[in-house]
Parts: structure tokens; C-alpha cells; sequence
């Protein structure tokens, strides 16, 4: 779906987010992230590099949000569900099912966010913000995405908009009618 108007400001973007996505704020925030891990021309993907490491995009992405989601309840209940899926395949020793139960958990929360990621990037496709394609090797089997990774290109005049600087308002002159004048004799 393409905007009807020209979208004039960041208020312009949250109010498309908001007639075509069920979680407007959230798809912004992927939008700000995906524009900031974004080169000039407003592509960014199929990796980032951060710290020195290279990352799947859509995985960066997931780990950049994940904040957003850690709840310490929900993390214990998610844990404790976890554990109990796995009860036949531990061994009994404390320290290596902790461990198993830990690796465990953080795949389920990745898989979960790279799926709120993905319904995000939809959202962001569906208002006409951001387009995405497939960068890797394809392969002949019934996962067509099967060793292809994602890249998400931010339309250039939102992309303009995300990163021009805040206008300064009220700004002092430098031609010395500053407050240290105000009660000048």
C-alpha cells in the first residue's frame, strides 16, 4: 500500500504505521533500527557488522529489541516451561542442564522475536516504507529461503527524515543578545 501523501515528518511516519499495523510503535522502532544499521542508499543487510562481528540482520535486529521484552515473570515462566518440555533428555547434572536449559530458552526468545521482526518488516512493506529482498545463494528445496538472507531498504525520503537533525528552536544568536545582557545597566 503507497502513502496517498507525501509524508512530511516523523509524526507523517508513525501515522501510516498506525493505519496498517496492529503494533505501530514497535514497527517504528524496527524502522529507526533498520535506518540506522543502513548505508546511503538506505539498504542494510543481509549482515551488520558490530563490535568487529558480523550479524544476520534480521538477528541484530531481534537482539537490539529483545530489552523490550525481557520481563523478569515471563522469563521465569518461559524457563520453567522449557524445562519441563525438556525433562527426558536431561542428565541430572545441575550445571550441564542449566546450561541446556539456558541455550534452550534464548533459541526460543531469538525464534520469537525474529518473528515479531519479520511481522514488523511487513508492516513496514504493506505502508510503502520499506522494501525487502533476498541477497545469498538460492536453493532448490521446499524452504525458499533456504541459505538467502533478508535486506531491507528504507524508502530514501523516509530515510531523510530519520536522519536529519533535530531543528534547533529558540536557538541564542552569537551576535551577543544572550541572557547574560538581560539585566545589563
Amino acid at each position: 500500500m503507497e502513502q496517498q501523501t507525501a509524508i512530511t515528518g516523523v509524526g507523517g511516519i508513525y501515522a501510516v504505521l498506525a493505519e496498517v499495523s496492529s503494533r505501530p510503535r514497535y514497527a517504528f522502532l524496527v524502522l529507526q533500527l533498520v535506518s540506522e544499521a543502513a548505508d546511503g542508499r538506505g539498504q542494510a543487510g543481509p549482515f551488520v557488522c558490530r563490535d568487529r562481528k558480523p550479524a544476520l540482520l534480521r538477528d541484530w535486529l531481534c537482539t537490539q529489541l529483545l530489552p523490550l521484552s525481557e520481563q523478569q515473570g515471563r522469563r521465569a515462566a518461559l524457563r520453567a516451561r522449557v524445562a519441563a518440555s525438556l525433562g527426558r533428555e536431561l542428565s541430572g547434572d545441575e550445571a550441564r542442564d542449566a546450561a541446556q536449559i539456558d541455550q534452550a530458552v534464548e533459541e526460543q526468545v531469538l525464534a520469537v522475536g525474529r518473528a515479531n521482526v519479520s511481522r514488523a518488516i511487513s508492516d513496514l512493506a504493506r505502508a510503502g516504507l520499506v522494501t525487502r529482498h533476498y541477497a545469498g545463494y538460492a536453493t532448490n528445496h521446499r524452504n525458499r529461503g533456504g541459505g538467502r538472507h533478508a535486506v531491507y531498504v528504507v524508502n530514501p525520503a523516509v530515510l531523510k527524515l530519520l536522519r536529519r537533525p533535530a531543528p534547533m528552536i529558540g536557538a541564542v544568536r552569537a551576535s551577543g543578545t544572550g541572557q547574560g545582557e538581560l539585566f545589563a545597566a
